[in-house]
């Protein structure tokens, strides 16, 4: 790092103190007391209003919860083989060619001194994100080919819209254009999947349909066919080609799943569609994602895309396409490096309540725009569990579940690459087990058995929190984000 930042960097590690962590710098973990000791009065009162939160939780929607567990498990079962690299399509690298991509400097970013809400993210107080790496700059050891400078290309914001049940925001979707007539269909963004697919003359189906009719650049094969499964629900149809665009980025020849069938459970929900931003090379159409072939046709500015998730809002999330948007963010962004070009996989250590970090984990996470909450083998679960007093397997919900009491004052976090990064204690927290009751039901959860042992499900309980780069030269970055002013 150059002199005038570590200087800069310093300066507002002083400014905006945060408590020191056994696992370096807890980044947020200043829930509950932040900025500086002639600021204690506003930090009791970010205690007692984080407490207050928790304290006033709904009451939790269990068939949400158990629905989204039944669905992790189906959508991770190849896991372990993805993860070892059977079966793995081949990957193309299409950053070829992009510049290194480098966010806006720190002293450009907007950083909060605290928050109403006793939720603020903290600067780190180390150069070194681990003992290779400069959080603030780059990865050592990200997996990816060096790239040379391209024509600068566009950028391109898609809104995204909020579909939030009861505690649990469920999904965020927004909308693509598909076909020569630029039919607008509302998608589902998921960062824990491959493919793309949208209903075509589709028996029975509730949602908005493809209508093929109205494209003249259609085209479909009855011998290539698609079937995802997500749980307790799956999609199945033939392989298509069409024009897939948001905005003014455009691929006139984008492969999709055209779904014939899908489940009453996609009927449930607001989306018609989904668009799978993990590596193509777990996509089971066999083809490059859509991402991957603005990167490969060189559209983009940048081999980046960046996410912001709102928290119980329906406005306001987006996913920025070629680009990074430092006005949904407080401070500077941390890099952990990819494991595998399959999913978007980091390496977790671990995690921490108030400061204590729990048993040594070694997990390979997935982040995932597509899960809601947090998932973790077993016994990584119960270790975590076992440092909040009080709490307890909830067996009413069947395996998996935990319960803790609902007027503890909790900061959570996960650690990753030595960092840990905190859960706003909102969304950790789905909501008590009935009107009456002081038990709250924890929002990270255990896979049972079958569940790859050191593999984590990190969903938008983690992600609302954190402003995330998806960086195709192997890296994934998280800043504050602005939700937690």
């Amino acid at each position: 790092m150059s002199s005038p930042s570590w200087t800069l960097l310093c300066f507002l590690v002083l400014a905006f103190s945060a408590r020191a962590s056994p696992v370096r710098q807890d980044l947020g973990s200043s829930l509950f007391a932040h900025v500086n000791h002639a600021k204690s009065s506003r930090a009791e009162q970010s205690v007692s209003t984080a407490v207050q939160n928790i304290t006033d939780a709904g009451m939790f929607n269990a068939a949400n919860a158990t629905k989204e567990l039944k669905s992790v498990m189906a959508k991770y079962a190849n896991a372990d083989k993805v993860l070892a690299g059977i079966g793995l399509h081949p990957d193309t690298h299409p950053e070829q060619g992009y510049p290194k991509f480098s966010p806006p400097s720190l002293s450009n970013l907007r950083v909060s001194n605290g928050a109403p809400n006793g939720f603020s993210p903290a600067l780190p107080d180390t150069p070194s994100f681990n003992t290779t790496t400069d959080p603030s700059e780059s990865a050592d050891g990200i997996i990816g080919v060096p790239p040379v400078g391209p024509e600068p290309g566009v950028t391109v914001h898609m809104p995204l819209t909020d579909y939030n049940s009861g505690s649990m925001d469920i999904l965020y979707y927004g909308p693509m254009q598909f076909g020569s007539g630029g039919t607008s269909m509302q998608i589902d963004v998921d960062t824990g999947s491959a493919d793309l697919w949208v209903p075509v003359d589709c028996k029975g189906c509730q949602n908005k349909m493809f209508q093929t009719s109205s494209s003249t650049t259609y085209t479909s094969s009855s011998t290539h066919k698609c079937k995802i499964t997500y749980g307790t629900g799956q999609i199945s149809g033939t392989l298509a080609q069409d024009s897939v665009a948001i905005g003014p980025v455009n691929i006139p020849r984008q492969t999709f799943c055209a779904a014939h069938k899908v489940s009453d459970d996609f009927d449930e929900e607001p989306s018609d569609g989904l668009l799978g931003l993990a590596f193509g090379s777990i996509a089971q159409s066999g083809a490059p994602t859509w991402f991957e072939n603005l990167l490969e046709e060189k559209k983009l500015a940048a081999s980046v895309f960046s996410v912001h998730l709102t928290r119980g809002k329906a406005k306001g999330s987006e996913v920025c396409f070629g680009c990074f948007d430092p006005t949904k963010t407080m401070g500077p962004v941390m890099w952990n490096p990819v494991i595998s070009r399959t999913y978007w996989s980091i390496a977790m250590d671990g995690l921490s309540v108030n400061g204590t970090q729990s048993p040594p984990a070694n997990l390979t996470a997935a982040v995932d725009t597509g899960t809601s909450l947090i998932y973790l083998p077993d016994s990584v679960a119960s270790d975590f569990y076992s440092l909040i007093p009080g709490s307890a397997p909830a067996v009413q919900y069947g395996a998996g579940f935990y319960t803790f009491p609902c007027d503890t004052a909790l900061s959570v976090s996960l650690v990753l690459g030595g960092q840990a990064y905190a859960i706003h204690p909102s969304d950790f927290n789905l909501g008590r087990t009935d009107e009456d009751s002081s038990d709250c039901v924890g929002g990270i959860l255990a896979l049972g058995n079958g569940f790859p042992t050191d593999l984590a499900i990190v969903g938008d309980e983690f992600l609302k929190s954190w402003y995330s780069v998806f960086d195709y030269a192997g890296r994934v970055g998280f800043a504050p984000s602005v939700n937690n002013r």
